[in-house]
């Protein structure tokens, strides 16, 4: 402590209590030491979902909406987004016109769904097309239906299986001929009985004709590498869906809405399709059954809509982006994180999930 300091109890007052104030989440800690571990654990970024108004960070859509619309928001924000915000993107317009010309084209339609007795075999692949150097992957969306299998039907076992390309086009749709015994077609969820699957595709030849179409035509190597030209797989709960298909797909090709950070919830649980749907394009799915092209729409439009999302990047993060947000903190020695300020701290720091505006 200087004399100054000694001398003057009021300065000494004002630097015992200085507060070190998160420049994402808006958090205030007493010690310097606290906010940087706070900035290590946190992985706030530019790609968080973000207040129109006050411009805070939030972890997730959900936290958002309990930050401008819930118990305890803040009342300017609130009061803003209650006459210009769009409830399903959190979007805020210049003004309440501009707001209910966006609300029309925002709120989507449910998709109409196939039924059970749609055709029991479609196959119309996409042709085989190389990707651009900086264009974004083409993208597929799966899902699955599911019978019960073994002796007591407690096995997931795939009993009907859709693809949808990005134009929401039907190229795969196949009743599937299970491996094991089905013991619970359970009806009452898929709407599936015996007769579907008299002629059912078998399980060996669903799978190839689903991996010949995202694979487009790309090698192994180069798939689990980088991707290269192969196709981007969308759905919810993509693991199930993988797994019941016997097969699998690089992390780093699949865009799940069941684990995808901003779509969770504030405890990084997962939300049920119908939810997400009618939080965030705005309608109720139509059928009772389990419908798997509804499903694949919903979950493609979810992606879709979050891939369109343009985040500004701010001039610090583009001078330190070589070297400093590949690593975020690791790069950094600790007398530099030490003289950073907590707008550099934020710059510095990266995210723990790709975003899929990045795609």
């Amino acid at each position: 402590m200087d004399s100054d300091s000694i001398h003057n109890p009021l300065k000494t007052l004002a630097m015992s209590s200085k507060r070190h104030r998160c420049a994402a989440c808006f958090k205030q800690y007493k010690k310097r030491e606290h906010l940087i571990e706070h900035m290590k654990i946190s992985y706030h970024s530019t790609h968080q979902p973000k207040c129109g108004v006050c411009q805070k960070h939030c972890k997730s859509f959900e936290s958002l909406k309990e930050h401008t619309t819930g118990a305890l928001s803040k009342r300017n924000c609130s009061e803003v987004f209650s006459e210009r915000g769009c409830n399903l993107c959190m979007r805020i317009f210049e003004s309440s016109v501009f707001l209910i010309e966006h609300e029309q084209v925002c709120r989507l339609r449910a998709p109409a769904p196939l039924g059970p007795n749609t055709e029991s075999q479609i196959y119309d692949p996409p042709l085989i097309v190389a990707n651009e150097r900086g264009s974004r992957p083409e993208a597929v969306a799966i899902d699955c239906a599911m019978a019960g299998g073994g002796s007591d039907g407690t096995l997931d076992v795939c009993v009907r299986v859709c693809l949808v390309n990005e134009d929401e086009k039907l190229i795969f749709h196949a009743y599937v001929q299970p491996q094991i015994p089905i013991a619970n077609y359970r009806y009452e969820v898929t709407g599936i009985t015996e007769d579907h699957l008299i002629d059912a595709m078998p399980l060996e030849e669903a799978r190839d004709k689903i991996l010949h179409i995202l694979h487009n035509g790309e090698s192994i190597g180069i798939l689990r590498l980088s991707g290269g030209n192969a196709r981007v797989l969308v759905g919810h709960e993509l693991e199930r869906d993988l797994y019941c298909l016997s097969t699998h797909y690089p992390d780093h090709l699949l865009r799940d809405t069941a684990k995808y950070p901003p779509l969770m919830k504030t405890n990084l649980v997962s939300h049920s399709l119908k939810y997400l749907t009618n939080t965030y394009l705005g309608y109720h799915m139509q059928s009772e059954l389990h419908d798997p092209y509804q499903n694949c729409v919903s979950a493609m439009r979810l992606y879709t809509r979050l891939r369109s999302q343009k985040h500004q990047t701010k001039a610090n993060e583009l001078l330190s982006a070589r070297r400093k947000l590949t690593k975020g903190y690791d790069s950094l020695k600790y007398k530099e994180i030490q003289s950073m300020s907590s707008n550099e701290l934020f710059d510095v720091s990266k995210s723990n999930y790709k975003c899929w505006c990045l795609d």
